[in-house]
């Protein structure tokens, strides 16, 4: 399938959902403290979509034979890498870590942009691979202008994690958005350079890495949604929505 390329007004529009998908991420953020479920923060992340005038994108969200997501956002905790299940049962502890994956819908179009918080007191260990994923969000980031190719954008988040020696999530992608979540092109955290799809202007990227501490591989919980490391060890994630411009990569989803 060929990579949908936004046209003037469509970028419009696309600016205008990553906005507010930023603005939720940021006040979703802004509560995240021990004590509390990751049930309140799915409904406080709902209330706070009212109020934007967008919609979740993840709500009842179902592809192949999957059951309907029922939150309406991802949250995900330690070992958890992406699709947590909201519950009123898991109450965030001081040393965790938590992803915040938010995605909504305004005009027929998609914002999708998420973070990994630290709670509390966390581990210098975790704390350090929270950062080392974050940075390499943004070193990818750099990699989506006009004549590079997809790749480019995965080697380096390849390139900066592996001398960590950290477990790059194979299982899952980043990937196109705009009409719909997921569009074309698939974006690995993993590739050889100069390979790929051709990256041109118009093009809308939800670039994604997923760095576990241990082990990349991954194991799904009985819900089909709940995806764990398989080592049990933590992992983090960190989103950005894309625009490829004529010249310097547009974050979207910056708040």
């Amino acid at each position: 399938m060929p990579i949908p390329i936004k046209t003037p007004a469509e970028i419009e529009l696309m600016r205008q959902v990553c906005t507010r998908a930023a603005l939720v991420l940021q006040n979703l953020a802004a509560l995240v403290k021990p004590g509390i479920s990751t049930l309140d923060l799915d409904n406080a992340a709902r209330d706070f979509m009212s109020e934007a005038g967008v919609e979740s994108a993840c709500r009842h969200y179902t592809v192949g034979h999957l059951p309907r997501f029922p939150g309406y956002t991802c949250i995900s905790v330690n070992e958890t890498v992406v699709h947590g299940v909201p519950s009123r049962k898991r109450i965030l502890q001081s040393g965790d870590i938590v992803t915040l994956d938010v995605v909504v819908r305004r005009k027929s179009f998609i914002g999708d942009n998420a973070r990994t918080v630290l709670v509390g007191d966390v581990a210098p260990e975790v704390a350090t691979l929270c950062k080392v994923t974050e940075e390499a969000l943004y070193h990818a980031i750099d990699q989506a202008r006009p004549g590079n190719r997809v790749h480019d954008i995965s080697h380096a988040v390849e390139r900066h994690v592996r001398p960590h020696n950290y477990g790059i999530i194979d299982q899952y992608a980043g990937h196109g958005v705009g009409r719909g979540m997921h569009e074309d092109p698939q974006i690995p955290n993993e590739g050889a350079p100069g390979t790929g799809a051709l990256l041109r202007p118009g093009m809308t990227l939800a670039i994604e890495p997923m760095i576990a501490l241990g082990t990349g591989k991954l194991i799904v919980a009985a819900d089909r949604w709940t995806a764990n490391t398989r080592d049990g060890k933590p992992s983090a994630h960190y989103e950005h929505t894309v625009l490829v411009t004529d010249n310097e990569p547009e974050i979207l989803t910056r708040a």
